[in-house]
């Protein structure tokens, strides 16, 4: 089991490439990735991001790689675009403030001050591209290595208080089996008491039917049954166990389990006309609260 909470890093150095790789996950939904490469290797965005999808299946990740040559020597390019359409708006702006004797028209040194005109790269080769590449995947596994490691390690510590949180739900939930028996034979005991006192306090001369008492027992104990809640509740709790216990990404079936334990105790809040059941039912909804804050933060 992995949290989606974590943090990894690593720098690596090469001749004169070098790397340093930053990764931070938090918990989402699905995967989702915040990426920032140095500029001018955006070339590489395409493979961080597919090998980042490789390796995390859920969570959102902020991932900043930063790239550094140690002995190239920066390029400067002239953006003929930017210079044109800078050119263009100053001197169609000129038009409109014709009025206006001392405006003048920037020189070609003026222009080329302006943000965006200059910009400052490096021409790579393939083979240039290719060793720069093999120096960020391996900071990049590096970083990956160390986020994973203490993913791990969180969610171990999850995996267990997890599996402590099923084990008092199921001791709940035996609690609530033995008591549900006896919410037939309060209803029988308490229904024979009102009409025993109905017919006593109208002086009707008619003896209880046993027979139409038990028939009212019956169809009240059919309607307020809960042996079917406990059971899917059992299989429920089964499953979310099987799924801490398995390899694979598991955060939405644990999330899915835990909002179906949640439904049947609500049922059985319902259903359950019994004091102490409720005690119970108010307990194992206050544990499967706990479970559902944990499961939000599994991979």
């Amino acid at each position: 089991m992995y949290s989606m909470t974590g943090f990894g890093a690593s720098v690596v150095r090469q001749e004169n490439i070098n790397v340093s790789v930053e990764l931070k996950t938090v918990n989402n939904r699905y995967f989702k990735l915040m990426l920032r490469v140095t500029e001018n290797f955006g070339m590489l965005e395409t493979r961080l991001e597919s090998m980042l999808r490789r390796e995390i299946e859920r969570g959102s990740v902020n991932a900043i790689v930063r790239i550094r040559l140690e002995k190239q020597s920066p390029k400067s390019i002239i953006s003929t675009p930017m210079l044109i359409s800078y050119s263009e708006q100053i001197t169609e702006l000129r038009s409109k403030i014709a009025q206006i004797n001392t405006f003048e028209l920037p020189s070609l040194y003026q222009l080329l001050t302006l943000p965006g005109v200059i910009v400052v790269g490096h021409d790579f080769s393939e083979e240039e591209i290719d060793k720069v590449w093999a120096v960020t995947e391996q900071a990049t596994y590096e970083a990956l290595d160390r986020l994973k490691k203490m993913r791990e390690t969180e969610g171990e510590s999850m995996k267990h208080d997890l599996k402590t949180n099923i084990e008092q739900i199921t001791a709940e939930l035996s609690d609530i089996e033995k008591l549900a028996p006896r919410v037939a034979s309060n209803y029988r005991t308490k229904l024979a008491e009102r009409i025993a006192r109905a017919m006593s306090e109208k002086q009707f001369d008619v003896a209880l039917n046993e027979q139409e008492l038990l028939r009212d027992v019956a169809v009240y104990a059919d309607k307020y049954d809960i042996s079917e809640e406990i059971v899917r509740m059992r299989s429920h709790l089964d499953q979310l166990a099987a799924a801490i216990d398995t390899n694979n990404a598991s955060g939405r079936k644990l999330d899915f389990l835990s909002q179906e334990l949640f439904r049947e105790t609500n049922t059985i809040g319902a259903k359950a006309n019994d004091s102490d059941i409720i005690l119970h039912v108010v307990e194992i909804k206050t544990i499967i609260e706990r479970i559902r804050e944990m499961v939000q933060n599994v991979e």
